[in-house]
């Protein structure tokens, strides 16, 4: 169905269900300026990232490129480190687990033991003499728009400047306008928190040029000013006088080419910059940035009803909301607004979205603001396919396929094996060897669960092509595993060892994770081979490995064992979960197939409690929403959606006044798990059909839903009222059978590729008018 159509049906349903209400902006809007950066309201075009602060006097837009890291190319590999596998392994048979920790921890981590971290650029500084005494101040993130606004003013003149950061144009645009002639005045700077920098003032360009300290890499930034004032250049400024209107266009490069390349051109390609600036208009490339940005975010809408709280400035509305709950369209504008996130920090072309994104203003942020892929970067694209943002899934891909060229060597060098590995972190230059420390580095499944996300996208576009090109990839990552499996003395099964449950327990032999993962990623590939018609003995080998890789197992506690020994520890409150990936984001546990499996996680989980850091609040969002507890779904949302910074709560998680997401401090997985938590509670496709309403909770009776996706190819737009659904309407994008079912009621029918199918809330066909 073209995406016409589903606007109609959108439309349809939000005049059939008038006590929704009417389709709200989706905005987060302040009365004050940021006084600091997670108050900062952030833009971005997945290579260029800035927060603007909204300042009177003084603007501040601190801006990010996102190959800009300390380091260079590097092999993060321990040579030969392979040589004392098979002793650490026999340290932890023989339960001596600190002194197998001690032996790694010498000879079998990465070199050196950390990897590198991500860079701010610099800072847009703006000054605005006179402007002390203001009124009518607002500053507003439209996110339909992707476009930052902030209005106030001074003396009877209203003054707004409007910024955005364009894909098509790939520059920081800033338009400052006064409402009377001739009335706006200020000096504008680039500056930069690197110890190594220079500024060069041309009339109306100035150039920013950076060295990272601890490193190869080195940026080049230029401002362009255009206005109908006078500019008088300085040393370290740009001065602008007796203007209506001023516009300011700003971009940066570095050196980076690859993980392997540093022989870039930057400062060439800030005087290309300034050639195509010179005939930029502000109004079209507004134009195009708007119209390429709708492109991808209007595919989706979300409604779960207005109740009268969106004239509350963000930050005020956080507070309500942990107050009192009571806001469902604030909770779609949550998910509306990781998917402004995404579209803003990962487009086809660059880097994918890391710790922060693409936003960072520290030169030592926290965790290095890299990839953790022990659930932090997988967590980070858990919507993109859900929500409709499917291209923003490439970034991530190429990473991938970087991470099993560099793997291969770490494989071979720590375990003497084919295929590829990763670990738990990998940065801009790759590397995949462990990092940090013995106790949680050494975790050998990253790669392997980078891999489920080639074959979920798979799942969701069914594009056979793109299969094809990734089963390589995919099957590097398990013939790793085919070598890397040991059997374990004691039970006789397959064990991944030496590994971790991540993040605790410290270094051990056989955690139920890496079990789950590596069974997943041996399934997957079974099935793609028989889908592409293509390498039968390697699938007929993990065939005969799946059923030898140890069992999940229901501990003494009916909890699911997070180890090979029934160990677990009630009173643990640790924020990882990790043992319950076979919920989610795989599906191995369920209750349809292992409802005993399904009450053990369950009873897991319940030990764990509800309380974590943001990212861990956003897994638990996903893992109740498959365990069908809508009420305690939401319980979390609203801890998620609670403010981080309130004194009163003494909890960790929750929300900043921007609404990034808090472990903390900032991480921005949290705002894309705990997105795609909320559409787990609308739909849910994991097990073979899709399942209509499975976890809707009773803060959310009235809602209604447009362009969200389902595996085995389909798109669907539905609504529900007082809880019960209204209608359905499916278009299949492959033409795959399709099984719908919502409550106790299931329908099957076959389809066509690019034909739509309605029904009704009891799941019976309509006919077509």
């Amino acid at each position: 169905m073209t995406k016409s159509r589903f606007t109609l049906l959108f439309t349809f349903l939000l005049v059939a269900q008038t006590s929704v209400g009417a389709q709200t902006k989706h905005q987060l809007f302040y009365n004050e300026p940021a006084k600091k950066w997670v108050e900062a309201l952030p833009l971005g075009n997945g290579r260029l990232g800035a927060m603007v602060y909204g300042g009177v006097t003084q603007e501040h837009i601190q801006f990010n490129e996102e190959t800009l890291w300390k380091g260079g190319p590097h092999d993060y590999s321990h040579k030969d480190a392979h040589k004392h596998l098979g002793k650490i392994r026999e340290l932890l048979a023989e339960g001596k687990q600190t002194e197998a920790q001690n032996l790694a921890s010498e000879v079998f981590m990465s070199a050196p033991l950390h990897q590198k971290a991500y860079q701010p650029f610099g800072d847009l500084i703006l000054d605005f003499p006179g402007h002390n005494d203001y009124t009518g101040y607002k500053r507003v993130l439209d996110i339909d728009r992707a476009v930052s606004t902030v209005s106030y003013s001074v003396g009877g003149v209203k003054y707004t400047r409007e910024a955005l950061v364009s894909f098509p144009d790939q520059v920081i645009a800033l338009q400052i306008t006064a409402d009377k002639p001739g009335m706006l005045d200020f000096d504008l700077r680039l500056d930069s928190h690197h110890f190594q920098k220079s500024v060069q003032t041309d009339y109306d360009r100035q150039i920013l040029e950076v060295k990272v300290t601890e490193g190869a890499l080195e940026g080049v930034a230029g401002i362009k000013v255009k206005t109908d004032g006078s500019i008088t250049p300085a040393y370290r400024k740009i001065g602008v006088e007796g203007a209506t209107k001023a516009t300011i266009y700003l971009t940066a490069h570095t050196n980076f080419v690859n993980y392997k390349e540093v022989s870039g051109k930057p400062k060439s390609k800030i005087n290309s910059f300034f050639h195509k600036a010179a005939n930029l208009d502000f109004e079209d490339v507004r134009s195009m940035h708007v119209k390429d940005y709708q492109e991808l975010f209007d595919r989706f809408r979300l409604s779960f009803g207005d109740r009268g709280h969106g004239d509350a400035p963000t930050n005020r509305r956080i507070y309500d909301f942990w107050k009192n709950p009571d806001d469902p369209q604030f909770v779609a504008l949550y998910v509306q607004y990781a998917r402004y996130l995404m579209i803003s920090s990962s487009r086809p072309g660059g880097q994918p979205a890391n710790l922060q994104g693409i936003w960072n203003d520290k030169l030592n942020p926290p965790w290095d603001s890299k990839w953790t892929v022990n659930i932090n970067a997988e967590m980070n694209y858990w919507p993109v396919e859900l929500t409709n943002l499917s291209e923003c899934h490439e970034p991530f891909f190429n990473m991938i396929d970087e991470c099993s060229v560099s793997g291969a060597i770490v494989a071979k060098e720590h375990y003497n094996c084919d295929g590829w590995v990763l670990h738990h972190n990998t940065d801009i230059w790759r590397g995949t060897a462990p990092i940090n420390a013995s106790n949680h580095g050494i975790w050998v499944t990253g790669g392997a669960w980078l891999c489920t996300h080639l074959w979920e996208h798979y799942l969701f576009t069914r594009d056979k092509a793109f299969l094809a090109e990734k089963y390589p990839v995919m099957r590097g990552a398990a013939k790793f595993f085919t070598e890397f499996l040991v059997e374990d003395p004691k039970t006789g099964y397959l064990i991944s060892t030496p590994s971790n449950s991540p993040e605790i327990g410290g270094l051990v032999a056989g955690p139920t994770m890496d079990h789950q993962i590596i069974r997943a990623l041996f399934n997957a590939c079974i099935e793609a081979s028989e889908i592409l018609n293509t390498d039968p003995e390697f699938a007929a080998e993990l065939k005969q490995m799946v059923p030898k890789i140890a069992p999940n197992q229901i501990g003494r506690l009916g909890q699911l064992q997070e180890w090979l020994e029934d160990k677990d520890d009630p009173n643990v409150k640790h924020r990882h979960v990790s043992h319950l990936w076979g919920v989610h984001p795989g599906n191995e546990i369920n209750w349809e197939e292992t409802p005993e499996l399904m009450k053990a996680a369950r009873q897991s989980l319940i030990f764990r409690g509800d309380e974590g850091t943001g990212w861990s609040l956003g897994w638990k969002i996903n893992f109740w929403a498959r365990f069908l507890d809508g009420n305690r779904t939401y319980k979390l949302i609203h801890m998620l959606l609670s403010p981080a910074e309130e004194p009163q709560r003494k909890i960790r998680g929750g929300s900043y006044p921007n609404l990034f997401d808090a472990h903390p401090p900032f991480q921005i997985d949290g705002n894309f798990g705990g997105a795609a938590g909320i559409v787990e509670m609308l739909i849910q496709s994991h097990l073979d059909k899709i399942d209509l309403l499975p976890a809707l909770p009773d803060a959310l009776p009235e809602g209604k839903i447009s362009g969200v996706c389902a595996r085995g190819g389909f798109e669907l737009s539905f609504s529900w009222h007082e809880g019960v659904l209204q209608e359905v309407e499916v278009l299949s994008k492959a033409g795959n059978p399709c099984t719908l079912k919502y409550g106790n009621k299931t329908i099957d029918f076959g389809t066509k590729k690019d034909e739509t199918y309605t029904f009704n809330g009891k799941l019976r066909k309509v006919k077509k008018q």
